[in-house]
C-alpha cells in the first residue's frame, strides 16, 4: 500500500515510508532507521506528524501504511534518533458511542520518552468547542499543535532488523 501524503510547505523534501513493524509499540530506532507503532482498534487513518527539532514548525504529514492486529505502524529509513513528531488520528467522532476521533488534535505518543516544547494551555487543546451549546458534543477544528508538547523519540529502545513477533498477522487497512 502506497502512503498518502497530505501537502506540505515548499521545498520539503518527501520522507520515504516503508510497511514497518506492530511491534514494539512507539517509535524505535534500529540503527538505520525508525519504526513508529501506535495501537488504535477504531481508527481509520493515521498520520505521523514530523515536526523541526524545537517542535514549532510541522515538515511533512505520512500516513501510516500498514494497520496489523489493531496497530498502525510505518518505517521511516531516513529518520533519526531525536525526530520530534506526533500523531493525528482519524476515525468516527461520536461521542455518544465513546468514539471522539479529531484529527486536528495532535496527539502525543504514549510511548514518547522525552518531551519537545511545552504545554500551553487553550481551548484549541480541546476536541470539542469550549461554550458550544451542544457542549462536549460539538467538534472543534482548531489545529492543538501549536500549544503541544511533542516526543522527540527513537533513542530509547533498539531492534534488531528481521525480529517481527511470529503471530502477526499483516492486513492493510483502507
Amino acid at each position: 500500500m502506497q502512503a498518502t501524503r497530505q501537502s506540505a510547505p515548499v521545498g520539503l523534501v518527501r520522507s520515504r515510508v516503508r510497511a514497518g513493524l506492530p511491534s514494539p509499540l512507539g517509535a524505535t530506532w534500529d540503527g538505520r532507521g525508525v519504526n513508529f507503532a501506535l495501537f488504535s482498534a477504531n481508527a481509520t487513518r493515521v498520520e505521523l506528524c514530523l515536526f523541526d527539532l524545537d517542535g514549532r514548525r510541522e515538515l511533512e504529514r505520512i500516513e501510516l501504511p500498514e494497520y496489523t492486529d489493531e496497530v498502525w505502524h510505518g518505517y521511516l529509513p531516513d529518520a533519526r534518533p531525536g525526530t520530534v513528531y506526533g500523531y493525528r488520528v482519524h476515525g468516527p467522532y461520536a461521542p455518544h458511542e465513546g468514539h471522539r476521533f479529531n484529527p486536528n488534535k495532535l496527539l502525543f505518543d504514549p510511548y514518547g520518552k522525552r518531551m519537545v516544547g511545552r504545554l500551553r494551555w487553550d481551548d484549541s487543546l480541546f476536541g470539542y468547542r469550549i461554550g458550544s451549546a451542544r457542549r462536549d458534543l460539538s467538534f472543534d477544528r482548531r489545529d492543538s499543535a501549536p500549544r503541544m508538547p511533542k516526543p522527540g523519540d527513537g533513542t530509547g529502545r533498539r531492534r534488531s532488523r528481521g525480529n517481527a513477533p511470529s503471530s502477526t498477522k499483516r492486513t492493510s487497512r483502507g
